[in-house]
C-alpha cells in the first residue's frame, strides 16, 4: 500500500496567490503567460536570491485518445491541441514550478521533465518503455471521465509500474475531461471505490486554461509532494544504513 502524505502537509498550497511568491513566479511567467523552457534553459534568480532546483523525470501513462498530449501542454503553458492525434513516439517537455516546503519555509524550483509516448509506439517498438522506465522518478495514470474503458485500464497500468524491477516511482492518477459531465462514463462512485483500494491520489483536470497557473497549481503541488517525500523518505533510509553498518564495522 502506497504511503501519500496529507495534501498540503508537505508544500503551502496556493502559494501561488500569495505576495511572497511573485519574485519566484514571476521568474516562469511573460505577460502573464507561462514562459516556454527547452531542456538547457531555466529560470534566473536574482544571487542575493538563488533557488536550488531538483530535477525529476515524469512519465504519462494512458491509453490512447485520454489526453496526455494536452495535459503535458497544460502543465507547461503551452496551447492545448485541438484535434487529437497519436504521439508518434516520445516527446519531452519541461515544466518549472516552484514550492515553498511548510516546515523549513525553504522555497526550491523544481524541474519536472515529462515523458509522453504514444500507446501504439510502445506497442510496436520494445525499446521506448524501457527508455521510459529508465530513472523516473513519477508516473502520472490518466484515465478520461468520457471513456469507461480508460478508468478500467487504471490497475494493468499501476501493475506494469509496480515491484522491484521499477524502484521507487511515485503515482499519481489524473482524470481528464472532467468538465465533460454530459458524456461523462465514470461515476463518483467508481473513483471514491479507486481511491480506498489503492490509496493514490487522484485529481481531476478539465475546462479551459484560466492564469496558467491556478489551473494547474493543484496539479503540480501535489506531484511535487509526492516527489520531496518519496525523496526524504530514500534519504532516511539509506542514513540509517549508514548508521547501521557503522555500528557493525565498530
Amino acid at each position: 500500500m502506497e504511503q501519500v502524505p496529507p495534501p498540503g502537509s508537505i508544500v503551502v498550497a496556493d502559494w501561488h496567490r500569495c505576495k511572497d511568491s511573485k519574485e519566484y513566479f514571476s521568474k516562469i511567467l511573460h505577460k502573464k503567460r507561462r514562459k516556454h523552457f527547452g531542456l538547457l534553459e531555466s529560470p534566473v534568480m536574482p544571487p542575493n536570491a538563488a533557488v536550488d532546483t531538483v530535477h525529476y523525470k515524469i512519465f504519462i501513462s494512458g491509453k490512447s485518445g485520454v489526453g496526455k498530449t494536452a495535459l503535458a501542454a497544460r502543465l507547461t503553458g503551452l496551447n492545448i491541441p485541438n484535434v487529437h492525434y497519436e504521439t508518434t513516439g516520445i516527446e519531452t517537455t519541461v515544466v518549472y514550478w516552484p514550492v515553498k516546503l511548510r516546515e523549513s519555509g525553504r522555497v526550491l524550483f523544481f524541474r519536472l521533465q515529462l515523458w509522453d509516448c504514444g500507446e501504439n509506439a510502445l506497442r510496436r517498438f520494445d525499446h521506448l518503455l524501457p527508455s521510459c522506465k529508465e530513472q523516473v522518478d513519477a508516473v502520472l495514470f490518466l484515465f478520461s471521465f468520457t471513456d469507461r474503458t480508460s478508468f478500467d485500464d487504471l490497475s494493468n497500468q499501476i501493475a506494469k509500474w509496480t515491484g522491484p524491477s521499477v524502484g521507487q516511482v511515485a503515482k499519481l492518477v489524473v482524470g481528464t475531461k472532467f468538465d465533460l459531465f454530459m458524456h461523462c462514463d465514470v461515476a463518483e462512485r467508481d473513483v471514491r471505490d479507486f481511491q480506498e483500494t489503492w490509496n493514490l491520489p487522484l485529481l481531476r483536470m478539465g475546462g479551459e486554461v484560466s492564469d496558467g497557473l491556478g489551473d494547474v497549481a493543484p496539479l503540480l503541488n501535489c506531484l511535487a509532494e509526492q516527489l520531496w517525500h518519496q525523496d526524504c523518505v530514500t534519504a532516511g533510509a539509506a542514513s540509517r544504513r549508514s548508521q547501521q553498518e557503522t555500528v557493525t564495522l565498530l
